[in-house]
């Protein structure tokens, strides 16, 4: 965020995305120049009550000089009947008093959260749209200055095509995992607490609490993957979230990590493979693309990373202004430097401010004057 959830190694700007990985030759000095981000996670943890990736909200700005007991927080978070996290991608509205006028919005993360931040006090609603789930709103309410921050719990029922696609096993969320013990989803619980406070040993010790009471639980294969990751133990994490596919081959949060995996120890072609494989589960994943153009683009495969990062840009894709300077990059290994002008114009109209706007300043800059 997407989550998109990568880390970028370089010496110079500031955390902004959500991925890490290493990138090949002259490449990698100018995507490492490009981009640093340092997240709690780097990875993809799944359905716990607390979490690690934290949403970026889309807010409309406070007005200038307005103090702090005039604004508010607010963090939604969408769940289904039965309490469970309703997960990724869902379209997260926030509306000024009754009316139909979006203020802000946003998407939830894989523990079905959005958050909005530095919103004016007053009364809202909340609507909540999104494949495989029934339009809901949550009512009115209110951002009361006496309070920084609240929560509102948003339930939404999952539609006759959701449910379809769940019974054919086409979802992340396989039958096994529905069918967790309450021992082991306290655990799980447990560990998630642990890997906000980022007590990655004692993540470890509870999610394999966790696979000993339910040895099908494949998210909790995934978040021991992640916590091996924080513990920089790349054998025991490999494994774990291999584990994961393993119980659910539709289980995108590991196919990513895997990826992910795959992208820092330089083997882009793995890396491309795993990410399709996500995306035949989870087609309009933003980070999942943008992970994708990435991967494509070291594999020199040119059109293709521009073709992937078109459709980033086709759908909601707030924090992923990146995919334009992917396709310019692209664009300019095919020598066609108006298309790449146009790309980097596209980020900086995305993406304005920042030390990434600045670097890709100085990108168009030169670029214009190496042009006869």
């Amino acid at each position: 965020m997407l989550s998109f959830l990568i880390q970028f190694d370089a010496s110079r700007y500031a955390n902004r995305l959500h991925c890490r990985y290493a990138v090949l030759g002259s490449l990698q000095a100018r995507m490492r120049r490009f981009r640093k981000a340092k997240i709690l996670s780097g990875y993809l943890p799944v359905f716990g009550i607390f979490f690690i990736v934290v949403a970026n909200a889309v807010a409309r700005p406070s007005p200038q000089g307005m103090d702090s007991s005039s604004i508010g927080n607010v963090h939604v978070r969408v769940v289904y009947p039965n309490d469970r996290a309703a997960g990724l991608h869902l379209r997260v509205r926030l509306m000024s008093g009754s009316s139909s006028t979006p203020v802000s919005e946003n998407f939830t993360n894989d523990q079905g959260v959005a958050e909005f931040t530095r919103i004016p006090v007053g009364e809202y609603h909340v609507v909540v749209t999104g494949e495989g789930v029934e339009d809901a709103d949550s009512g009115q309410f209110e951002i009361d200055r006496r309070k920084t921050s609240q929560d509102l719990f948003i339930t939404v029922r999952s539609s006759e095509s959701n449910s379809k696609q769940a019974a054919d096993g086409s979802r992340s969320v396989a039958a096994v995992d529905l069918n967790v013990p309450a021992s082991a989803q306290k655990e799980f619980d447990e560990a998630s607490k642990a890997m906000a406070e980022q007590a990655w040993a004692k993540a470890v010790e509870r999610l394999k609490r966790a696979i000993s009471i339910y040895p099908q639980y494949a998210p909790a294969y995934n978040n021991l993957g992640v916590a091996y990751g924080r513990l920089n133990e790349p054998a025991e994490e490999r494994e774990a979230l291999e584990k994961a596919i393993s119980l659910n081959d539709h289980f995108v949060p590991a196919f990513v990590n895997l990826a992910k995996m795959s992208l820092r120890a330089r083997d882009s072609a793995k890396a491309e493979s795993l990410l399709e494989n996500a995306l035949r589960a989870d087609p309009s994943n933003p980070e999942t693309l943008t992970l994708l153009a990435e991967a494509q683009l070291l594999n020199k495969d040119y059109d293709a990373a521009i073709a992937s990062a078109h459709n980033v840009h086709a759908m909601p894709h707030q924090n992923f202004a990146v995919v334009h300077y992917i396709a310019a990059r692209a664009f300019e290994h095919e020598n066609r430097p108006q298309d790449a002008l146009a790309e980097f114009q596209t980020f900086l109209a995305e993406e304005p401010k920042g030390a990434r706007a600045e670097h890709v300043r100085e990108e168009v800059a030169k670029l214009k004057n190496s042009q006869p």
